[in-house]
């Protein structure tokens, strides 16, 4: 039954980004900003609401009350495609995303994608691609908008971790704006490159803002990471 909810809900998804996607890459350049966000999160909150009725998968969050009134720097942990989707719903409104280059590519996703202007990595890049991120991420954050930074580059599998990049640590340090750390579990219910979705409730606990101030990006870097693992590890992980 499992196979089949998740099978279902695999087709629903890509009949979503079908529905929401051709009208934004045909029609996104004559909306304002405020209409294309309030687009992606319909999107993201249709999407999370089939997963709910379809699969039995919900979530929960935890500190919400702790995002800085300033756009910030978002640090999140990257285990499975759920967390692409639901930060967009959790998120203030406004928002830019680091990625990498070839999911602008994409067909329909991708083409949808760009006209949210993200920051779209080329990973072999190197230098170029640190001052990419550095350029517009402080143009966005200056606009107004949150920027989005998965630190590990990839999804990691459940009870791994990879090293951090140092990217939107120093961003911060740079700017001058606070790091929000986020926490979950979605690996539990939703595996890395895996089609079951697993009933349950997902937690995600969003960190207290970590300030630059005076602080390195090493030391910011290294202050998040400690909250994000630690804080991991104390979720449950096991369905139920």
């Amino acid at each position: 039954m499992i196979w089949l909810r998740s099978a279902i809900f695999s087709v629903l998804l890509v009949l979503a980004v079908v529905l929401y996607g051709i009208p934004i890459s045909l029609l996104g350049r004559f909306l304002s900003p405020v209409s294309l966000n309030r687009l992606a999160r319909s999107w993201a909150r249709s999407v999370l609401w089939l997963l709910k009725l379809i699969c039995g998968l919900g979530y929960r969050v935890d500190g919400i009350e702790r995002l800085p009134s300033e756009p910030g720097i978002v640090l999140c942990k990257h285990q499975s495609a759920w967390e692409t989707i639901a930060l967009r719903a959790i998120l203030p409104l406004s928002q830019t995303w680091v990625l990498k280059r070839e999911l602008v590519r994409l067909p329909v996703f991708g083409w949808a994608l760009a006209v949210y202007e993200p920051i779209a990595i080329d990973r072999a890049a190197g230098r170029r691609a640190m001052k990419q991120l550095l350029d517009q991420g402080r143009r966005a954050l200056q606009e107004g908008r949150w920027v989005i930074i998965f630190p590990e580059g990839t999804r990691v599998a459940l009870g791994e971790r990879k090293a951090y990049g140092i990217g939107g640590a120093l961003l911060a340090e740079r700017s001058g704006r606070p790091v929000v750390p986020i926490a979950h579990n979605a690996g539990v219910f939703w595996g890395r490159r895996s089609l079951l979705k697993r009933p349950g409730v997902i937690e995600l606990k969003i960190g207290a803002p970590i300030p630059a101030g005076d602080r390195g990006a090493t030391e910011i870097n290294r202050e998040a990471e400690r909250w994000i693992e630690e804080t991991v590890a104390e979720l449950p992980t096991h369905p139920g």
